[in-house]
């Protein structure tokens, strides 16, 4: 089945587009407490530098909002402000900000949005409406519950109410901690509108419950050509996030990055360090971004198959293997100089593509 991605409006976070045609961005949301401005930008170089598109931080009170405006100025990446509660930090920090969230069933009466809105409209900043089940409003609640249909009624009651105060710099969220239900409240919403979609689990845990949540969810989603920028969330991690995410959109096939390493389960026709041989490819590997699948295989049952498909591929026998790329061997080698002659053709192929560029 050709992968055909739902066609929506396009906003813009900082210089990062979202929607339309532009790339799957990915997010990550900062844990260090926002007026704390040392701490902020340590973690925002963190996810620079593992591939972030886009940081979120939390803004509780009038300090984070000041100390924001100083992180803002020194940012490597653009940033959105996430606003519970309190409509007016909202408004202050859209003087600065690249954009606002807010969560509709906690942000207060319809004039405090329309003063969000009037704000974000002349700095031309976008609004994610982040809905939750969990913080749905009331008027929805008590007739809905907090299932999706109540999610999917504040969902069309907020971008209607956007759009009366002339507003369409959009984007949505429709988040649960719970895989089924968020497949289907994205799946239902996503025909009813065509503002881009912010893709996510919420408290979806820690590495494991979240990396496993997130694949089913998200993937499910991209599969189907929903979504337009995302998030992995996870209890206190940072490059984890990022890393999930770009290995679902590559591992989907939705969006191609980054080496993709094919390797075996193991065996016992195995006769070679393969773990170790792996942990060092993953290792001297990590930093390429050109879309690359290599494979790493323990012995030659399917090695040479595998290889048949892999840019750069290496196959171990009995103290000693193969290196392939496309297809041809290009060396034969003892155990022990395989995995440095795989690293320098697997360089060699990320030079010679770039060169094409």
């Amino acid at each position: 089945m050709e992968y055909k991605r739902f066609k929506t409006k396009q906003i813009k976070v900082g210089e990062v587009l979202i929607g339309g045609d532009a790339p799957i961005s990915v997010q990550s949301m900062l844990f260090s407490k926002t007026r704390d401005v040392e701490a902020c930008l340590e973690q925002i170089n963190r996810l620079y530098f593992a591939g972030a598109d886009i940081v979120r931080l939390a803004c509780l009170d009038m300090a984070d909002a000041r100390a924001l405006r100083e992180i803002k100025s020194k940012s490597a990446l653009p940033l959105i402000v996430d606003i519970h509660f309190n409509h007016k930090l909202a408004v202050f920090c859209a003087e600065f900000i690249d954009g606002v969230r807010i969560n509709p069933g906690n942000i207060g009466s319809k004039e405090n949005i329309k003063e969000v809105v009037k704000a974000c409209k002349q700095r031309k900043i976008p609004i994610r409406i982040g809905i939750n089940h969990g913080s749905i409003e009331k008027q929805f609640s008590d007739k809905f519950g907090y299932g999706i249909e109540a999610m999917l009624e504040s969902a069309k009651y907020n971008i209607k109410l956007l759009e009366d105060f002339d507003f369409e710099d959009i984007k949505i969220s429709m988040k649960t901690s719970d895989t089924q239900k968020t497949i289907e409240a994205y799946e239902r919403l996503r025909p009813l509108c065509d503002y881009p979609f912010h893709l996510g689990v919420t408290e979806a845990g820690t590495q494991f419950h979240s990396t496993i949540k997130s694949s089913i969810a998200l993937g499910n989603l991209l599969l189907k050509g929903i979504g337009d920028t995302m998030r992995v969330s996870m209890t206190g991690e940072l490059e984890e996030e990022i890393r999930v995410a770009k290995a679902i959109l590559q591992d989907s096939g939705v969006q191609k990055s980054g080496v993709n390493i094919i390797s075996c389960p193991t065996c016992g026709r195995i006769q070679s360090d393969l773990l170790k041989a792996i942990k060092i490819v993953e290792e001297k590997t990590k930093h390429i971004k050109e879309a690359l699948n290599i494979s790493v295989m323990g012995c030659v049952v399917n090695a040479l198959g595998e290889a048949k498909g892999a840019d750069v591929a290496i196959a171990f026998g009995k103290n000693q293997g193969l290196v392939i790329r496309h297809g041809e061997v290009v060396a034969k080698l003892k155990e022990e100089e395989l995995v440095d002659r795989f690293l320098l053709e697997v360089e060699d192929e990320v030079k010679s593509r770039e060169m094409k560029h």
